[in-house]
């Protein structure tokens, strides 16, 4: 087991060294997508634009060789743009099937909340399901299959905010954030003659990610690890400025997420501080919060952070 864990380690690895050379500076938003990916789940990105969202989906999808698809939402999209649709041919009289951009393994969907719920509604199903209905024919998404999901948060008109019940579908939720001095001089002088997402070449293959995203499985979790991941969902179901708390999804959430972080340091088991790490990237976004002084966003987190001062890891010894 040991070997099978230090050689995932190295692959994962390989990974992250191989994106950082495009995102430069922003190590916790890469783990946290690489987590994402061989998690299984679906990555939520709210930012300013320009800040390298798109890059950070071309450069993971270059890295582990797989095909990679950009959605750009607008107001007057249809679910078929997404999907596909089964076209009548003359010749075959027969119906094509005619695959959209859905149909690959690293899949961008820009401004989100552009989309009208409609076409909202058809992407996290494909997220849900893993695969699509096209005149009742069912096919099936390629595997691995990982959408990375944008929106700006500043601008509001012209937009279709996510429900709550859609956004508790996204994995985990991040900010790249502006870069410092230091690696915006850095990102200047790397593209001065072009940019380097273009000679990125593969350090993985598709085969390899599935290989990640069956040992994440097998990471060893104590029961008094769930007992503390539940104490803490709890909690935020208790909270008095929580409307409404993490649904059972998050606790599942945390729990896939902290095996795919032990497997990252190359352990075999799930510790505390990893559950304590991925907290807010994965519980901030599922709660409804009552304050009106801050942003919803500013309030969740301030909730987490809190929650994860007052709940005690369960065996823990309180000293006066």
């Amino acid at each position: 087991m040991d070997e099978k864990i230090a050689a995932a380690q190295k692959t994962a690895e390989k990974i992250t060294a191989n994106v950082e050379q495009i995102i430069i500076g922003k190590e916790q938003a890469i783990e946290l997508a690489i987590i994402g990916l061989i998690s299984k789940g679906h990555l939520l990105i709210e930012d300013a634009p320009g800040v390298g969202k798109t890059m950070l989906a071309r450069s993971l999808a270059k890295a582990i060789d797989c095909t990679f698809k950009r959605i750009q939402f607008t107001p007057d999209m249809l679910p078929s743009d997404i999907t596909g649709v089964a076209i009548y041919n003359q010749k075959t009289s027969d119906f094509e099937f005619r695959a959209g951009p859905i149909m690959a393994n690293i899949v961008l969907a820009d401004e989100i909340n552009r989309a009208t719920p409609k076409v909202q509604s058809a992407l996290l199903e494909c997220m849900e399901e893993g695969r699509i209905s096209i005149e009742g024919v069912t096919h099936e998404l390629p595997s691995p299959f990982h959408i990375l999901a944008t929106q700006n948060p500043i601008e509001y008109e012209g937009t279709f905010p996510l429900p709550e019940t859609q956004l508790d579908r996204f994995l985990l939720r991040l900010n790249l954030g502006y870069p410092s001095l230091a690696d915006e001089i850095a990102i200047m002088e790397n593209q001065q003659y072009s940019h380097p997402i273009e000679e990125l070449k593969p350090v993985a293959t598709s085969d390899e990610v599935l290989h990640l995203q069956a040992m994440v499985k097998k990471i060893y979790v104590d029961d008094l690890v769930k007992n503390y991941i539940s104490s803490l969902v709890a909690a935020t179901r208790q909270h008095a400025s929580v409307y409404l708390g993490a649904s059972p999804r998050g606790s599942l959430a945390l729990f896939r997420t902290g095996q795919a972080r032990a497997l990252l340091a190359g352990r075999d088991f799930v510790l505390p501080d990893d559950i304590k790490a991925l907290a807010e990237p994965v519980l901030a976004h599922r709660l409804i919060v009552r304050s009106k002084d801050h942003s919803r966003e500013e309030s969740a987190r301030a909730v987490i952070n809190q929650l994860l001062e007052t709940v005690l890891v369960p065996g823990t010894i309180v000293t006066r």
